[in-house]
Order: C-alpha cells, then sequence, then structure tokens
C-alpha cells in the first residue's frame, strides 16, 4: 500500500507528515499544534535575525532596546527603516518602536508617512490581526539584501 503523505506550507518552510494509512497520518498530525509551530517558527526566526545580524555588522548594531543604525553612509529614510526592520525578529516591528529606534540612531524620520508609503510600494505590510505592527515583504526582504545594503558595503570598503 503506497505511504500518505500531507504537507503543511509555513512560513519558515514545510513540514511534511506520512502514514501507511489514514488512521497513522492522524495520529501523525496530533503533534503538530498551533504552539508546536509556532516554537518552530520562532527558533527558524532567532537563526535567521543571528544571520542578518552578522551580515549587519558595521551597519546595524543590537541594543537591549532594539536596533540602531550605526553606518556612517547618507542613506534615505526608507533604506533606515528597511535596515532596521530587517534586523529585527520576524523583520517586523510596530511604527512606534520603528520611530524610538530611528530617534536612538539619531534620524529624525516622519515613522508613519513613511510605512504607508512602503506599504504602498510592497516592501511592507500589515499582518492581518496584529494591530500597528509592519513586517518586511518578501519583496522588502530581497530589497534590502540587493539594492540597500551594497552600496553601503562599498562605501564601507572604499574608506577602509
Amino acid at each position: 500500500m503506497p505511504k500518505i503523505t500531507l504537507t503543511v506550507k509555513t512560513q519558515f518552510g514545510d513540514i511534511q507528515v506520512s502514514g501507511d494509512n489514514q488512521q497513522e497520518l492522524l495520529s501523525g498530525l496530533e503533534w503538530l499544534t498551533q504552539e508546536y509551530v509556532a516554537t518552530l517558527n520562532e527558533k527558524v526566526s532567532g537563526l535567521v535575525s543571528k544571520q542578518a545580524l552578522d551580515h549587519l555588522k558595521d551597519i546595524v548594531e543590537m541594543r537591549h532596546d532594539g536596533p540602531i543604525l550605526v553606518c556612517k553612509e547618507q542613506i534615505s529614510h526608507y533604506e533606515a527603516i528597511g535596515l532596521l526592520l530587517y534586523a529585527m525578529k520576524g523583520y517586523q516591528a510596530t511604527g512606534k518602536e520603528l520611530k524610538t529606534c530611528l530617534n536612538e540612531s539619531g534620524r529624525k524620520v516622519v515613522v508613519p508617512a513613511r510605512l504607508h508609503e512602503m506599504v504602498k510600494k510592497g516592501v511592507l505590510f500589515r499582518p492581518e490581526g496584529r494591530g500597528s505592527i509592519y513586517k518586511l515583504t518578501a519583496k522588502g526582504v530581497n530589497w534590502v539584501e540587493k539594492e540597500v545594503l551594497p552600496p553601503i558595503r562599498e562605501k564601507q570598503a572604499a574608506l577602509a
């Protein structure tokens, strides 16, 4: 008899549950609770965040109250917000958290207006039911990695 396999897509990857019959498949699904998936997501996000922080050395510094920008290069308000979100766990933060991080970085930004514009551009979205949280989209993560970070790194390398 062929195996029955169910693939559950999550934001961090796919989880597969297999069984030789319907009962085995249902038994396998019992351990797949919302709490388990949330814990798994948190651990994976932590690993990704750690990698991102190594990637942001000399650009963003993590502090106990959130990341701050430490690069000396001139960057736009959009790029500053993108870099801060990129450094945050799950690529997300509230407008208030971002305003605090920007102020701590010595940058004066009209945060609500920039966030609204970034949502229109498709680099941010507001997860449903999550209040005032903003999160980088896949397009936003790609934008930070491919368009924001390389010029900063080039300028830093030229000064070194």
